[in-house]
């Protein structure tokens, strides 16, 4: 006679579903990002935003890395971390999309290029996003509460 699988076989299997489209999006996102850094590559780029860029792929890719170590380790704690770190990754996103448009008001000729950042920016933000679902389900699947409510 074979087991039935208990709630939390249900909620690993879902949430490694859900997981799953995650990671395909961020994998998206990163190629998104590849397309349009390769087109701008060969000209010269804008003053602004100093530095943000980098702050923001470090950051988008510590969440990536910590939300999937704590689905293999099982750390609740990392996966928390995860979801709160996802702030300074909005924080970075608001703070490049103001230098920006500062940037396009200040000069039209640059204002291709401007969008184009801002687009790299949202990317980055949004793969911070989905890092913090990946956490989001890796403390579902531990717990059985999804977003502070209880549901298996």
């Amino acid at each position: 006679m074979q087991q039935q699988p208990v709630a939390g076989d249900l909620r690993l299997v879902s949430s490694v579903l859900k997981i799953t489209t995650d990671l395909e999006r961020i994998g998206d996102h990163a190629s998104d990002i590849s397309e349009i850094t390769t087109r701008i590559s060969g000209k010269p780029y804008v003053d602004k935003p100093e530095g943000y860029f980098p702050q923001m792929a470090a950051a988008a890719m510590k969440m990536v890395t910590e939300s999937i170590g704590a689905f293999v380790e099982k750390d609740l704690e990392l996966a928390r971390g995860v979801i709160d770190y996802d702030e300074t990754v909005n924080n970075l996103f608001k703070a490049v999309k103001k230098a920006l448009l500062e940037l396009i008001t200040q000069n039209a000729d640059d204002s291709d290029q401007a969008i184009d950042l801002i687009m790299i920016a949202k990317y980055f933000e949004r793969i911070g996003d989905h890092a913090k679902n990946i956490a989001e389900w890796v403390i579902f699947s531990m717990t059985g509460m999804h977003k502070n409510i209880q549901v298996m």
